[in-house]
């Protein structure tokens, strides 16, 4: 089941990544693009409705895959967006192990990511 969770949070993302960059904004073809859109996913992230039933669970799993998808594009494109890509696959390695984003070590790396977002702007 954790890999059927992890494969489709991976693939929902990756949808979503591709939908925005084919959107038409021609600054989602870069990186900075890519890592802008990234950190838009993660800001609507709502880690309590992760495990909801319904729409609101579909898009907290959707704007997490997202943000993780779009960040590995950014880094991928320029370096300077690798500490962003690994902060969130951070996170996704660890809810993984532990299937609870109240973990203080996924909270912990989730805050990063934030962060990283923040000083991005």
């Amino acid at each position: 089941m954790a890999a059927a969770l992890i494969v489709g949070i991976l693939i929902g993302g990756a949808g979503v990544g591709v939908a925005w960059a084919v959107s038409g904004d021609s600054s989602a073809n870069d990186a900075a693009g890519d890592a802008r859109d990234a950190c838009h996913a993660l800001s609507g992230f709502e880690p309590s409705d992760y495990v909801t039933k319904g729409s609101k669970g579909e898009i907290a799993i959707n704007r997490f895959g997202a943000a993780i998808a779009l960040s590995a594009s950014a880094a991928a494109g320029d370096a300077q967006y690798k500490p962003l890509a690994k902060a969130l696959l951070t996170v996704q390695n660890q809810h993984a192990r532990t299937f609870d984003f109240g973990d203080s070590e996924v909270k912990k790396n989730l805050a990063k990511a934030h962060q990283i977002c923040d000083d991005l702007d």
